[in-house]
């Protein structure tokens, strides 16, 4: 079965909350989404949204489409190439749709897009103990950065830098 990918839409809030706090349990932090249905329809309905999103879905005849996972993913910038580049923040296939091409589909159409946009790359983080994605990756041909460490600042320790930091000049 190959599934048809399409661009969410604000009407894909709900589908992309499930996912995100299915995801969430599945990396073992389900405490930690904050995001709501509404903000991320809000969002997705802003003239330049800070996120796009993928969906799969089989398409049964006139059925009402299922779908099957989905890609979030914003721009990103290579300073080093001078081109932008895809980060993928979320690629999540409920288990049930597992092995059937669904993850395989959705990253080969964040590619097709990567090339189409002129991207210098395309890059993702996964969990250490995540071997099965570890190894989905690593057969289509994705490498480790493992000279890379990921930082973050978040929560308290944000706003704390923050408040530390003097206001950006805005000019013009």
């Amino acid at each position: 079965m190959t599934p048809r990918i399409r661009f969410a839409t604000p009407e894909d809030a709900g589908l992309l909350f499930r996912f995100v706090c299915e995801l969430a349990e599945y990396e073992r932090e389900p405490a930690a989404v904050k995001v709501t249905v509404d903000e991320l329809r809000a969002q997705l309905s802003q003239s330049r949204p800070p996120f796009e999103c993928l969906i799969a879905e089989r398409v049964d005849g006139d059925a009402v489409p299922h779908a099957l996972g989905f890609a979030l993913f914003f721009t990103s910038y290579s300073t080093w190439r001078g081109r932008p580049g895809i980060y993928l923040e979320d690629l999540y296939v409920p288990p049930m749709h597992r092995g059937a091409g669904v993850g395989r589909a959705l990253l080969a159409a964040l590619a097709r897009l990567a090339q189409e946009r002129g991207c210098a790359r395309f890059e993702w983080a996964v969990l250490d103990w995540n071997t099965p994605a570890i190894g989905f990756y690593e057969r289509m041909g994705a490498v480790a950065m493992s000279e890379w460490t990921v930082f973050r600042i978040a929560d308290g320790a944000l706003e704390r830098l923050a408040a530390t930091g003097e206001a950006v000049v805005r000019e013009g």
